[in-house]
């Protein structure tokens, strides 16, 4: 099997997450995945939960991995595989999973993580941590779906 790796080093600063997005956007489609492919916006969601978390969270810069397995011959079309997604930072501490309630505007980014990637975890690195996910090339994909509560409609 062979695996392709690359990373973008992230500063602490929040406005960050949407240039780690470009840029992850753009490695997905140099892997073959369409923009508008179902999987491509499952892990940019991934990608802006994971590195969010990191920035916002810790305070510290972070590192994004990005993995691409392919189970034929590299460089074969359409070949099966796994997307890791990986962001490390130098915090120690553990991530810290919430239920949000009603109105909460945050506290939900890794039940997403949960619901939306085949696989997750931690694991401490260095002087920090690495946050993983993984999702399978080939496999069902999961699209969040966002339901109406009562009374969020407007009232004509």
């Amino acid at each position: 099997m062979q695996v392709l790796q690359v990373q973008l080093e992230v500063g602490a600063d929040p406005a960050e997450v949407g240039r780690a997005r470009r840029w992850a956007r753009s490695r997905l489609i140099g892997s073959g995945l369409e923009d508008d492919e179902p999987l491509a916006e499952t892990l940019i969601l991934l990608i802006s939960e994971l590195v969010t978390n990191a920035v916002v969270h810790t305070g510290c810069p972070a590192v994004l991995r990005m993995l691409f397995g392919t189970a034929g011959p590299a460089g074969s079309p359409g070949s099966a595989g796994t997307v890791r997604v990986e962001v490390a930072d130098t915090s120690t501490r553990p991530p810290q999973p919430r239920h949000a309630e009603g109105e909460d505007t945050g506290g939900r980014g890794l039940e997403l993580v949960d619901g939306l990637a085949d696989r997750w975890g931690w694991q401490p690195e260095g002087a920090g941590k690495r946050i993983w996910c993984e999702v399978d090339r080939g496999g069902p994909v999961m699209v969040p779906a966002i339901q109406e509560q009562p009374g969020d409609r407007a009232r004509l």
